[in-house]
């Protein structure tokens, strides 16, 4: 299965209009970015209108990224990040209050998988921050279960969600159901793709699939850096759950976005069948 995240219209509102777009580039699964200003979890009018698309379209919502931020602005207001790892305790309740508040979608808009962050991009590793990690995980699965939503965690840049230290986290807290999303460029720019995918391989169960040069986190399209995505490809078929491919693009000033995105999903086509 190939996928689109929405991530790639981040700065719109996500309407109909988009999701069609998206559909048309090739998508057969669409996960979608929980930031407000994008798509408002909260507002159930529009919670609505957006599943009303996914019933006629015969698409699947595979998966809500979950929320960064609780506010409009991304932080620009002063409001501090959706953080399950802060070592405030009055943080790490607001931030699992946002993200149980962004599950609740479920209730009109089903979907499958929270792709959820473990600390934000620069967290430091602290022993306190992977005891707060466990007890998330175990709030967090827990909400999450009656709703039909299977929480995976992601490797990120970060001291906290590296490969080996997700493996730790998810070893020690012995939840089975508790999977991975194993990001591609993120993998790239902290070590290498092929020794990440080998460490998380058991656990995969989604992807975001994006291209950098080794140097930052650049969402750049397939084949604009220097990832060896014969390899990636054939890699992530020998997980035991051969996951979807989902492109997590930035889209941001560039044009004809529609027909890259069908471009870009051609060319994993193309290469996975060689």
């Amino acid at each position: 299965m190939k996928g689109i995240s929405s991530y790639v219209f981040v700065k719109q509102r996500l309407r109909p209009q988009l999701l069609d777009a998206m559909v048309r580039a090739g998508a057969g699964a669409i996960e979608i970015f929980g930031a407000r200003d994008h798509f408002d979890y909260t507002d159930r009018a529009n919670l609505r209108d957006i599943a009303g698309w996914f019933n006629t379209s015969g698409v699947s919502l595979l998966s809500l990224h979950s929320p960064m931020f609780s506010d409009y602005e991304w932080g620009a207001s002063g409001s501090p990040p959706v953080n399950v790892v802060d070592n405030d305790k009055r943080r790490r309740i607001d931030s699992m209050d946002e993200i149980k508040r962004a599950m609740e979608m479920a209730e009109l808009l089903p979907f499958r998988f929270l792709v959820q962050h473990i600390g934000t991009g620069s967290e430091s590793w602290d022993p306190r921050k992977f005891d707060h990690a466990l007890t998330a995980l175990e709030h967090l699965r827990a909400f999450a279960r009656p709703l039909g939503i299977t929480i995976l965690v992601e490797n990120m840049p970060n001291e906290l969600s590296t490969p080996e230290k997700l493996d730790e986290l998810l070893t020690a807290s012995h939840f089975d159901d508790v999977g991975v999303c194993f990001d591609v460029g993120h993998a790239h720019v902290m070590s290498n793709v092929t020794d990440a995918f080998a460490r998380l391989k058991p656990r995969i169960r989604s992807t975001h699939l994006h291209d950098n040069r080794g140097d930052r986190d650049a969402h750049l399209w397939p084949g604009d850096g220097t990832i060896a995505w014969d390899e990636t490809l054939a890699a992530l078929r020998t997980a035991p759950q051969v996951p979807p491919l989902m492109l997590e693009i930035d889209g941001d000033g560039q044009q004809n976005v529609e027909q890259k995105l069908g471009e870009a999903l051609r060319k994993l086509d193309a290469v996975a069948a060689r």
